[in-house]
């Protein structure tokens, strides 16, 4: 048997841009991906704190590296459920045996509001 458990987040993370006519996806900074321990093309859910939609894409890295607010952008259709300034969670999970799951501890990134890691 194998269980489903968040293997990573980035928590409250604020929506730098929304691109309709991008392919979809989601540009997050590298920083908070290697932090959070995504993969690229990895599939996250999504959840939008700010209005309660949830939806589920795939990670691409960022395409400006290294500014004041790291870049989180949604993409292609995704772009219609989020809008600039918005809160949201960004969570992956794996799936892994219950012995694997008794030891395991996700990675969970909080960050400020400027998508700046907190406490690091």
């Amino acid at each position: 048997m194998l269980v489903t458990l968040m293997k990573g987040k980035i928590h409250r993370a604020r929506v730098t841009g929304a691109d309709l006519d991008y392919e979809g996806s989601i540009s997050i900074d590298r920083r908070l991906i290697a932090a959070a321990g995504f993969f690229l093309n990895e599939r996250v859910d999504i959840y939008n704190i700010t209005t309660g939609a949830r939806f589920s894409t795939y990670v691409i890295p960022a395409m400006v590296e290294g500014a004041p607010q790291a870049e989180i952008c949604l993409n292609g259709a995704a772009a219609r459920l989020v809008q600039k300034g918005d809160e949201i969670i960004i969570a992956a999970y794996a799936q892994m045996t219950p012995e694997e799951a008794d030891i395991f501890r996700p990675k969970v990134v909080l960050v400020d509001e400027n998508n700046q890691p907190k406490g690091t």
